[in-house]
């Protein structure tokens, strides 16, 4: 079984903003990284229970596949404080307290001015205690192949910041589409373990440029046209707690 690296780690504390890098992270049975999607913002009334959180389509959010403006903006959070800082070319747009009325009210106030034109209801900010806004209903970390992304830039004849794809993990030394083979086996990754469940279907959010916002290639049309499938990275379920940190290997524990 092909051995990788874990190359970076990120975490996107607010759905559809910025990606946090780390040095390593504490996973726990059952969690995502700590506090990935732990806030996000809605478009529109969902009738969001914070009090008993549940899975809602990313559709119902400010996202990048729809509201690709959103790569603009440069956005810092304090986790201590629970502060979000935004930037807008070059210059602090908002803060808050995102545990504060007055906190999130600034920010709030910011993005319905910001994505006026985009939005179908007030611009809310969401947050439910134990909860993740993920794309997919179970608390799972997702996983990219960079050889992969090595590919896809092959295909496409540009290149491909591997940040378009907004995961957790990056990985170098493995083949190139190696994750696909992993499904349903158990990876140590460090301290943890991780059970692969699922392939990720990319969406047009990945044809934006996560510096700049502009809509700059076509990811999900290359890889259908040239791979015969739209998906690139894999979604793992921690199933033994432990830390990971960049440099710790990551490869297949056993096949179930």
């Amino acid at each position: 079984m092909a051995e990788g690296t874990v190359q970076s780690i990120y975490r996107y504390p607010v759905k559809g903003l910025s990606p946090e890098a780390l040095p390593e992270a504490g996973l726990t049975v059952g969690g995502t990284l700590p506090a990935d999607r732990l806030y996000a913002i809605e478009n529109g009334p969902t009738g969001f229970d914070p009090s008993n959180p549940a899975y809602f389509p990313k559709q119902r959010f400010l996202m990048l596949m729809r509201n690709e403006r959103l790569a603009a903006l440069k956005t810092d959070y304090d986790e201590a404080s629970h502060t979000l800082s935004i930037r807008h070319d070059g210059r602090k747009a908002a803060q808050g307290d995102l545990r504060t009325a007055e906190g999130r009210a600034a920010v709030e106030a910011f993005m319905a001015s910001f994505c006026a034109d985009e939005l179908r209801g007030p611009a809310k900010v969401l947050y439910g205690d134990g909860h993740s806004f993920s794309d997919v209903a179970k608390k799972v970390v997702s996983i990219i192949n960079l050889a992969s992304v090595a590919a896809l830039e092959t295909a496409i004849g540009q290149p491909v910041d591997p940040l378009r794809f907004r995961a957790n993990l990056y990985v170098e030394g493995w083949p190139a589409w190696h994750e696909f083979e992993l499904m349903g086996q158990e990876l140590t990754a460090g301290g943890a373990r991780l059970k692969v469940i699922k392939r990720i279907v990319r969406c047009a959010a990945t044809n934006v440029d996560p510096q700049t916002g502009i809509r700059d290639r076509e990811i999900p049309q290359t890889l259908m046209r040239t791979f015969d499938h739209m998906d690139c990275g894999v979604y793992a379920e921690v199933i033994a707690a432990g830390d990971v940190k960049i440099g710790d290997s990551i490869g297949a524990d056993r096949l179930l």
